[in-house]
């Protein structure tokens, strides 16, 4: 099934090998991916394209992934967020799933359980 093409994601990461490296994996995949490295650079994208998942870095420097998806949230976006990060902790584990997230991912997991979140996201079966 060649479906992903139809599929863009963006990649909001102040890690630019890790947005590289995402960027490279989302690519592999047919889907179009974007990257910004921070959330502001995401607000403030003045042509963003129309998305259909956000992969959030939690702990940003400037306004944090919760910060941004509670911006989101308070503007009636409905989109759909993967949370990542490489400080797995129960607490922020617990946090970024109350606010409704598709999944939280730490960042060492496999590129495949990526696919499949944002397959879940955008209502695909992987």
């Amino acid at each position: 099934m060649k479906y992903e093409g139809e599929i863009t994601v963006a990649v909001v990461d102040d890690d630019a090998s890790l947005c590289k490296a995402l960027r490279r994996l989302l690519r592999g995949w047919g889907m179009r991916a974007l990257t910004y490295p921070s959330a502001e650079a995401f607000l403030g994208d003045v042509h963003p394209p129309r998305l259909n998942c956000l992969v959030l870095d939690i702990q940003l420097s400037g306004m944090s992934g919760f910060e941004l998806q509670e911006k989101l949230r308070a503007s009636g976006s409905g989109l759909p967020v993967i949370f990542i990060t490489a400080h797995d902790e129960a607490e922020t584990r617990e946090r970024a799933l109350k606010t409704g997230c598709v999944a939280y991912l730490r960042k060492a997991e496999p590129g495949q359980t990526l696919r499949e979140a944002i397959l879940r996201a955008v209502g695909r079966e992987a």
